[in-house]
């Protein structure tokens, strides 16, 4: 069976911290100060309504700001954002946007409301861990005890090879 509950049905949507913002005429500087300061790895540039308008991830950090030599001091953070990000709204459903980011290669989800204001940003690794219980009990078709039973052949040719390494290491070793 699948999953097909919410992002807001997950009980870590509530309890996930606020995110990170910035305006896109903000300083790069203090954008990459706020990420190091709260642990983040995205910055979410809003409007002054809070509607989503870009991303500024680390990797844009990398790409755009260091590698194309600009100042931290006078670039702004609109100059180096990911402009017009996937936004999620609340009652998407978790596995379908799994799917989306692993097939898009993008790992930050702003998620808004009905209007479109901010509300919460996952990432790739949220949502595995959120689904990861019923990746492994088998309710997503996965099933730890099915994969067991695939390997175990493997695992008891491993162990008689190595067994047997072992006594006859301590034959001629006696010898």
């Amino acid at each position: 069976m699948t999953d097909r509950r919410t992002i807001a049905q997950r009980p870590e949507f509530a309890q996930k911290p606020r995110p990170l913002t910035a305006g896109s005429t903000d300083m790069v500087r203090d954008a990459v100060r706020g990420m190091a300061r709260h642990n983040y790895g995205c910055v979410v540039v809003v409007d002054d309504a809070g509607c989503v308008e870009g991303v500024m991830t680390e990797r844009d950090i990398l790409k755009r700001l260091i590698d194309s030599d600009l100042d931290v001091e006078t670039t702004q953070v609109g100059q180096i954002m990911t402009a017009n990000p996937r936004v999620a709204q609340r009652d998407d459903q978790v596995v379908d946007w799994l799917r989306i980011m692993s097939n898009e290669r993008f790992r930050r989800l702003p998620v808004v409301d009905e209007t479109g204001q901010l509300e919460a940003v996952f990432t790739q690794g949220d949502f595995v861990s959120y689904t990861w219980p019923e990746l492994t009990d088998g309710r997503m078709g996965g099933g730890t005890a099915r994969h067991a039973m695939e390997w175990r052949p493997i695992a008891i040719t491993g162990a008689v090879v190595a067994l047997y390494t072992i006594v006859m290491a301590l034959i001629f070793t006696a010898r």
